[in-house]
């Protein structure tokens, strides 16, 4: 298998989405069907279970990434120390973000910069799907996430902002007649729901409750795997979904109307690391975020 194909494979294992994965590699969806294909053949089984709405791993697909994970990455890093070490610099500090609102945390980026102009900083997207599997694979040295976090092998750091919630509904659906909503009216509608496994049991019910205050179920419906799926099905009607209000402004589209939730509390999102990981760059950026403080929009 060529690097190529394994980088293509590690991809479309991370990210569950033909669409994604090749807008993530910049080539073709073509491409990447046409790499898998080659390389099942190769193999001779399939690696990947695919239907018109979800792809995931088959059990044989499993197993290479977590045989190829180490190889990869090892090959990755080396080529990333080297190139640094011919630019004098001495460390990356690499930052996985589930929000989306990289500007709006700006301030942290640039006095962290400002204090440490020998440690480069890198700043990427990372999947709400298995969200810790980039940390523990040592893909990101940090994760920003909600919270809480209860992982016995992550060190939880300083809050860096909290956000009020909002329902992401289609335009023409009959809560927009309201300037904001509360969890027990939009219990009367499906809300998305994540593969098994995907998230921790305490996201599941804190991002999304299980129940209204008044005790009524709140119906969960279509598994998703992203935030396009999540909309796509919102802007058909099909499903209602809670979100962190910095979607309004980062995730703006003509077929999606945003409303407030008034009787929800802030979500707020702090720094996660592998305690065991934990260096000089990472402990620098804790105190960034704690000597900045919790920023408000």
């Amino acid at each position: 298998m060529e690097l190529r194909d394994i980088e293509i494979f590690l991809a479309l294992a991370e990210e569950l989405h033909f669409g994604r994965t090749a807008e993530r590699l910049r080539v073709t969806p073509a491409r990447i069907t046409q790499a898998i294909k080659k390389q099942e053949r190769q193999i001779g089984a399939p690696l990947f279970e695919r239907t018109n709405r979800t792809v995931r791993l088959t059990p044989l697909g499993r197993q290479l990434r977590d045989d190829l994970w180490p190889v990869y990455s090892g090959l990755q890093d080396g080529m990333r120390r080297a190139q640094l070490a011919a630019q004098g610099v001495t460390a990356v500090l690499r930052i996985g973000m589930l929000p989306l609102n990289i500007h709006d945390l700006r301030p942290y980026w640039d006095t962290f910069r400002t204090r440490h102009p020998q440690w480069k900083l890198q700043i990427q997207h990372a999947p709400f799907i298995d969200p810790f599997a980039g940390l523990r694979r040592g893909d990101l040295d940090v994760l920003v996430c909600w919270l809480p976090v209860e992982e016995p092998d992550l060190t939880v750091g300083p809050v860096l902002f909290a956000d009020p919630r909002v329902v992401a509904v289609s335009t023409d659906h009959e809560l927009t007649r309201r300037a904001s909503v509360s969890l027990e009216m939009i219990a009367d509608f499906q809300h998305s729901d994540a593969p098994s496994m995907s998230v921790p049991d305490y996201w599941a019910d804190g991002f999304i409750p299980s129940h209204t205050r008044a005790g009524r179920r709140i119906e969960r419906g279509p598994l998703v795997s992203s935030t396009e799926e999540i909309l796509a099905l919102a802007s058909t009607g099909e499903l209602v979904n809670l979100f962190p209000a910095h979607m309004r402004r980062y995730w703006s589209r003509p077929d999606i109307a945003y409303l407030p939730v008034s009787d929800l509390d802030a979500l707020p999102f702090g720094l996660v690391w592998r305690a065991e990981t934990e260096n000089d760059p990472i402990r620098a950026f804790a105190r960034v975020v704690a000597d900045l403080g919790t920023l408000v929009f």
